[in-house]
């Protein structure tokens, strides 16, 4: 009875009550374990309507080809219609502080320049429009990321439609650029024109170009004279100086003979009106005079003393007024070297004054002098005054008309002086003004002194840029002959130019663009996505991962509760020991793949390419994993079981079911080829994801090379013991 072992080992278990609850209860650890992850993460995208995600709208819109734009508004309407978040929309403090308080996942900010940088790419320094995204990553670090990849599509979206606009501003451009195109023609028509012109008027220009080269030649001559001329000035200029300065000199002096003059005048002045006051009391005396003759009889003798005193006083007159006249005189002829210097109404004014003077005081002197002689006559005669009274009276008549005279010259007089000595002021007054403009022209003269001899340098630099002119001169009359050829050449490319403008306007015009153009503008390369072997879900991605990782907790946890060293009863031999303990293992194996298939396929809807082959490989991937943890678990007891668990972390990190093997460090991918874990995830994802059979085959292949190793192993062992053990009792 070669399975007599077998079935006092499935004996044992119904019997112990305790022991077959704990082993049904492991047959359904597997499927605990990858179903519960399976059934979770099975399609996680499915349900971001229910993650909560802020957005806060902080966009002031911008002006855009006098349209406005509101970038900011229209994400958010969107944002609305669509359901990848929950977004929730808020103020600014609200949104970040409940997303500190993890009441959200993560937040969308739009910033208010957001339309305004939108508007900048014709600027000079185009701006990117900003869109800000903050996760709180402790919050849950898978939603940011999750978050991060629809910011991308957020992005693309909002990218298109930005260049949408650009598009179809563009194509208005080029529909102005036609136009433009058109006029620019007609320019360039009208142009061609303008160089057949051109090249005529640059002939022209050549010939005046070689008159011009004649002439520099004369022109250089001519200032080799003008920069002998030139010093001659400088020179001219400093003797100029120097006579300026001497001439002041003079002026001062006859400043200070005017303010000598000027006082003179004044005390004449002062004088003249007070003899002019005495002749108009003597004037007025003349009539008592008169008709005092009768009594001047009676007192002849009185009169004959008193005439005497006259005589002398009027003979000192006569001397005054001859001083004056001839002060007068020179006055006159002193003035003569100054009053050209005076402005000529003041000379003519001054002359007048003089003339007057001169006549009033030559008046003066007669009118003296014929005082003294009838004062000399009175004197003689004042003994015979009563015997002449006829006489005197005739005198007094004469002296009478005589004084009347003499009022009048002396009126004269004064108003001469006054006017004389105001005169004088107005002349010390100018002479004044004179010296200051003296001085201006003296500082003036250094500075032309200063000036000719610069001049004389820069006639001089002059004189060599004539020469430098006559030498470009020709240079230029040898350029005018390439600019007349050169010209020739514009006036065939204007030509040109005109007819193919016209023919790129006509093709400008030509453009006809529409929402269908912009879009695909905005969207010119589309990503095609034609998967190979798709997977619909996170979990039929992670099946071949969890599944392998389920039946080998499994198969570990089974060895806890199930005592896999110690025989139901005595063996014959290693091999029925052996196969009394993995034929347990392998049923519970085989319930537990058969358990994990169908809640897989029937409750979560697992689709594969084979049911058939997905079964198969489900149980060959829990025997080859219950031959290892037996193998361990045998030999080693409790430490064999820490192994398998070692064994598990490492097949977590290195079996590619998750992220790919080359993403992990270096070091772990070292243990890739050498865990059992690695081809059951290889051939689950062949069978259910690829449907490359030969591929899932040949992991088959690898895993039942595993099981039978491990196998082997545990038979030697068992039959090592059975030798030890049971050979002697027997």
């Amino acid at each position: 009875m070669k399975n007599f072992l077998l079935k006092k080992e499935f004996s044992a278990i119904i019997k112990n009550k305790k022991l077959l609850i704990s082993i049904i209860a492991v047959l359904f650890i597997p499927i605990i374990y990858s179903g519960m992850f399976l059934w979770a993460f099975w399609d996680p995208y499915a349900h971001l309507d229910n993650l909560p995600v802020a957005v806060v709208n902080e966009d002031k819109g911008a002006t855009f080809e006098g349209e406005e734009l509101n970038l900011g508004d229209e994400l958010v309407s969107k944002l609305k219609d669509k359901k990848d978040f929950k977004f929730i929309f808020v103020e600014k403090e609200e949104g970040y502080k409940k997303l500190e308080d993890q009441e959200y996942y993560m937040l969308v900010e739009i910033p208010e320049d957001f339309s305004k940088n939108a508007t900048t790419l014709m600027d000079e320094n185009p701006k990117k429009l900003d869109l800000i995204y903050v996760p709180n990553e402790s919050y849950n670090f898978l939603s940011a990321q999750i978050g991060e990849n629809a910011m991308v599509r957020i992005k693309a979206s909002l990218s298109k439609e930005i260049t949408e606009t650009y598009a179809e501003t563009m194509f208005d451009k080029v529909a102005k650029l036609s136009d433009g195109m058109k006029t620019a023609s007609d320019g360039a028509g009208k142009l061609s024109e303008g160089a057949k012109e051109l090249s005529k008027g640059s002939e022209t220009l050549h010939k005046n170009l070689a008159t011009l080269a004649e002439k520099s030649i004369q022109f250089h001559n001519g200032m080799n004279e003008a920069s002998k001329g030139s010093k001659e000035v400088a020179d001219g200029a400093a003797s100029l100086s120097s006579g300026l300065s001497q001439l002041l000199e003079g002026h001062q002096k006859l400043q200070n003979a005017a303010n000598e003059l000027k006082t003179g005048s004044v005390s004449l002045a002062s004088g003249m009106s007070q003899a002019n006051a005495g002749i108009q009391k003597a004037e007025q005396s003349i009539p008592q005079l008169i008709s005092g003759t009768e009594k001047l009889q009676t007192g002849a003798q009185t009169l004959s003393s008193s005439l005497q005193q006259w005589q002398i006083g009027a003979e000192s007159a006569v001397q005054g007024a001859k001083k004056l006249n001839e002060g007068t005189v020179l006055l006159e002829s002193n003035l003569k070297n100054i009053m050209p210097m005076l402005p000529p109404e003041k000379q003519q004014e001054l002359q007048v004054a003089l003339n007057s003077l001169k006549q009033g005081s030559a008046e003066l002197a007669n009118g003296t002098g014929q005082l003294a002689n009838s004062a000399g006559q009175l004197s003689t005669g004042a003994n015979t005054l009563s015997q002449q009274l006829g006489a005197l009276k005739q005198g007094q008549e004469q002296l009478q008309t005589g004084m009347s005279q003499l009022a009048k010259a002396g009126s004269e007089l004064e108003t001469g002086a006054n006017q004389m000595a105001a005169g004088q002021k107005e002349f010390v007054s100018g002479m004044s003004t004179f010296g200051q403009k003296f001085a201006e022209a003296k500082d003036g003269s250094v500075r032309l002194a200063q000036g000719a001899t610069k001049l004389a340098g820069g006639v001089n630099q002059l004189t060599d840029g004539s020469s430098q002119l006559a030498d470009g001169s020709d240079k230029l009359e040898e350029g005018a002959q390439k600019i007349a050829e050169g010209n020739s050449k514009v006036h065939k490319g204007n030509r040109e130019l005109a007819e193919k403008l016209a023919d790129g306007a006509k093709k400008a015009s030509s453009v006809d663009a529409d929402e269908k153009t912009y879009n695909m503008m905005a969207e010119p390369v589309k990503v095609k996505n034609e998967k190979l072997n798709e997977v619909p879900n996170y979990g039929t991605g992670f099946a071949p991962y969890f599944l392998s990782l389920g039946l080998f907790v499994g198969a570990l946890v089974l060895t806890v509760i199930y005592p896999i060293r110690e025989p139901a009863a005595v063996p014959r031999n290693g091999f029925s020991w052996f196969f009394g303990k993995f034929g347990v293992m392998a049923i519970a194996g085989l319930i537990q793949a058969i358990i994990s298939d169908i809640v897989v396929l029937g409750v979560l809807g697992l689709e594969v390419k084979s049911v058939p082959l997905f079964v198969l490989f489900s149980i060959i991937t829990s025997l080859a994993f219950m031959a290892l943890i037996q193998f361990l678990v045998t030999m080693f007891d409790n430490p064999g079981r820490f192994i398998a668990i070692l064994i598990l972390i490492f097949q977590l990190t290195t079996s590619a079911g998750t992220f790919p093997l080359e993403l992990i460090p270096e070091s772990l991918q070292h243990f890739h080829a050498f865990l059992p874990m690695t081809y059951s995830v290889k051939g689950f994802k062949a069978v259910i994801s690829s449907g490359n059979f030969s591929f899932m085959w040949e992991n088959f292949m690898i895993l039942l090379i595993y099981a039978l190793v491990f196998m082997v192993g545990t038979l030697i062992y068992f039959n090592a013991v059975h030798k030890r053990r049971f050979s002697a009792a027997e």
